[in-house]
């Protein structure tokens, strides 16, 4: 992986940071406020720079609801978060205190 490539921890924790607000504001139904933050977690760095514009294209084509949309990038982002974990070095996973619901939910990624 070159240099500029390898994800750091500080990435991790404001990916984290970022999801989790989302959460707490899809949970409000203050989806517009969800989304960015969703949209926000999934573009900390990003290993696909349309991914996020792909997906937003693709839920602008379809009828959905903005409640819809917001899981939609919900999924996104935690999915993103997981592969941002799994790209740490060696035992820097350690340096990152992931939340513990979270996790639970990536192991059955794996």
């Amino acid at each position: 992986m070159a240099e500029e490539n390898v994800v750091t921890v500080e990435e991790v924790r404001d990916a984290q940071e970022s999801l989790k607000n989302g959460i707490t504001l899809h949970e409000k139904k203050s989806f517009k406020e969800a989304i960015e933050e969703f949209k926000k977690s999934a573009m900390t760095h990003p290993f696909d720079l349309k991914h996020v514009d792909e997906l937003g294209a693709k839920l602008k084509s379809g009828s959905y609801k903005l409640q819809q949309e917001s899981i939609a990038y919900m999924g996104c982002a935690a999915v993103h978060l997981n592969k941002l974990i799994q790209s740490l070095e060696p035992g820097q996973s350690q340096e990152v205190p992931v939340d513990e619901s979270l996790m639970n939910a990536f192991k059955d990624w794996q």
